[in-house]
This record gives C-alpha cells, sequence and structure tokens, in this order.
C-alpha cells in the first residue's frame, strides 16, 4: 500500500475528526443505527478511513442489511481491514480496524449474504465516501474498475484478491491460522450484534440558540447540531421556518453517550427545566407552532421513558399548569444553515430565552 496513507498525529486527528468522528475511531464508539450518514447510501464510489485515506470498501459490496448501519460483504483492500477479537460487552465479536489509520471501524459477522457470507458492520463516523465521479482526481483511480464492475484490476496485488497481511498496529491480532482470509474468526452467537454506544435525542423547546447552548456543555453529550424536523416542506430553510408554513420545529440534535447521562437524565434534569414546556406552540416572546416543545422519539424505548418523565414532571407539581410536549416520533432532521450552529459562542451575548430554573 503506498506510504501516503498514514496515521496523523493525535492532535491533527483532534483538530480534524468531528467528536462523533473521534469518539468512533479513537475511543471505540459505535454511533446510534438509522441516524448517520451512510447507512442508506446508494451512491457509486470508495470508502475510506476518516483518518487516513485508505481504501476500505466498495459501494458494489455494499448492501442493505437492515441493522441501520453501513453494511459490506467484503474490503476493497483486504489488507486494510485487521481483525481483532473483541471481548467486551459481554460476548465474543470480532473488532475490524484499519491499517494504517489505525482506527476503530465496527464489527464483522458470519450472517451476511452470498458469496462470502459476511457482513462487516461499520460506522459512518470512521469512513469518508468518495463519489466515482471524483475517485481519479483524488487519486483513487486504480479501484474505479471494482467499484463500477465489482471486479479488482488484475494487475494489482493491493486489491480485493490480495492475501491479508499482518500489521504493525499495536492491537492484538488474530493467529495466522485465523488470518487465513478475512472475516476468518466468527462465534455464531444470536446476540452478537453491532451495540451502539452513543444514543441521539431529538427535542424541541423554542429558539435552537439557547438550546443549544445549555446542552453542549452537560457531561455526557458529545455533540449538538441545531435543525429542522416535524414538518413536510423537503429541505427547509431558516426562512420558511421561521415563517411557521412548513411544519417543522426548530430543534437540536444531541448526540450523547448513555453510560454518563440517560435519556430520562437529559430529559428530567435539562430538558424539562430549561423551557417552559406547558406553553403551547410558545416560548417567551418567540411565537408559533416553530417554538412548540416536542419528544421526538428514535425508538419505542425513548417514547416510553418521555412518558414515564412527563409523568413525573407533572406529578412534581414543578409548573403550574400541564406539560404540552408533544411526543411523536423521529423524521427527517434538517441541519439548520451554518450560522446557526454553535451561534451563542460566535455570538455572546446574543438572543436567547433559555435557562435553567430549579
Amino acid at each position: 500500500m503506498p506510504d501516503k496513507y498514514q496515521r496523523p498525529s493525535a492532535d491533527e486527528i483532534k483538530r480534524r475528526l468531528n467528536p462523533i468522528q473521534f469518539r468512533v475511531t479513537q475511543q471505540h464508539g459505535t454511533e446510534p443505527p438509522f441516524q448517520n450518514e451512510f447507512w442508506n447510501n446508494h451512491a457509486a464510489g470508495l470508502y475510506v478511513d476518516i483518518v487516513s485515506g485508505e481504501p476500505l470498501f466498495s459501494s458494489k459490496d455494499k448492501f442493505d442489511s437492515g441493522t441501520g448501519w453501513p453494511s459490506f460483504t467484503r474490503p476493497v483492500v483486504n489488507a486494510n481491514v485487521n481483525e481483532i477479537t473483541d471481548s467486551s460487552h459481554g460476548m465474543r465479536r470480532v473488532e475490524v480496524r484499519s491499517t494504517h489509520g489505525d482506527s476503530h471501524l465496527g464489527h464483522v459477522f458470519d450472517d451476511g449474504p452470498k458469496p462470502t457470507s459476511l457482513r462487516y458492520c461499520i460506522n459512518s463516523a470512521s469512513l469518508r465516501f468518495i463519489p466515482l465521479a471524483k475517485m481519479d482526481a483524488e487519486g483513487y483511480g486504480e479501484f474505479c474498475l471494482i467499484v463500477e464492475t465489482g471486479v479488482a484490476t488484475p494487475a494489482k496485488t493491493d486489491n480485493a484478491c490480495a492475501v491479508p497481511q499482518k500489521s504493525s498496529a499495536p492491537h492484538k491480532l488474530l493467529s495466522p491460522d485465523e488470518m487465513s482470509r478475512p472475516g476468518a474468526l466468527y462465534l455464531r452467537q444470536k446476540a452478537a450484534s453491532c451495540e451502539a454506544t452513543l444514543e441521539i435525542a431529538i427535542l424541541a423547546g423554542g429558539c435552537f440558540w439557547g438550546m443549544e447552548d445549555i446542552l453542549r456543555e452537560v457531561d455526557g453529550v458529545i455533540d449538538t447540531e441545531v435543525g429542522y424536523t416535524g414538518g413536510t416542506t423537503p429541505n427547509p430553510t431558516y426562512p420558511q421556518v421561521k415563517g411557521g408554513e412548513t411544519g417543522h420545529a426548530e430543534a437540536l440534535k444531541v448526540t450523547f453517550d448513555p453510560s454518563k447521562i440517560t435519556f430520562a437524565e437529559l430529559l428530567e434534569s435539562w430538558f424539562f427545566k430549561m423551557h417552559d414546556p406547558t406553553t403551547l406552540n410558545r416560548q417567551g416572546n418567540d411565537v408559533g407552532s416553530q417554538y412548540r416543545s416536542a419528544i421526538f422519539y428514535a425508538s419505542d424505548e425513548q417514547k416510553k421513558i418521555a412518558e414515564e418523565v412527563i409523568a413525573r414532571v407533572n406529578a412534581s407539581g414543578t409548573w403550574r399548569k400541564p406539560v404540552a410536549t408533544e411526543i411523536t416520533p423521529a423524521s427527517e432532521f434538517t441541519n439548520a444553515e451554518a450560522y446557526h450552529q454553535d451561534y451563542l459562542i460566535k455570538n455572546p451575548g446574543g438572543y436567547t430565552c433559555h435557562y435553567l430554573r430549579d
């Protein structure tokens, strides 16, 4: 493999990656299913390591596994994917890491389709996608044939037909017998799966600037993004949402570590204290359905927790009127324009109607 695929310095990695990419690739995290960038991407192209740029998977080998994570039947370059025994989370699985970048990518299982019967369950946060039309310009022209046809260039020895090699990465690798082919070590356990270590909450409670400013500092919150959800207009813009015509709410997407803060704690200790959940379609001077209080649940478990928390908040007598927060299934979340992201960091002293109540 060319020397250009190198692991950058620790400082460069931290500077280059966003918080979710860093947590996944450097701290062995797993992003939530169905709420990541590439799980439903059907475009032709090459998936490379977000850290080193080394080629990992072809769109030709991608399939819909129903798991909510990008899934592939084989690496595009076997030698770029190391398999390591993983005994965390109370089960024995096979972790896959990139060779040159030493990034945690995901896990591999033996329940995939023919001909390999393998399922490489990979985090979107570990990947950068290069569309087929841009591969040659970005220096990946030698992989165009396999992306187009699924057949590697015969003259190459570092393509998908290559024999896997051991890596010098500082991890305990599989034995030589186990490395005889990619995806060699499997335990047929029904429990074996990609286990998300991160979770996403989508919350609406008035102007998203103030919500983000409070929640970004909460211990266990990994990342925040402001945006629009719950409406009908595709790709809404701020002027459209502000006018109240699209049905969208200004909302905050919160990625958090449930081992540090649970969904219930996020709601009860923060969400229901940072805004008035009893005012219908209003927060302070902001009036309209775009400023409604809402929890957009991503799972039945989140729905159940939201209902339980609301019942507790109502019973506590904290608010003089009943909670009007709606609980509704999560739908498409459109990121707000760049100037809205981290608005109160960029504009100290800017408008907000959010503060924590006792």
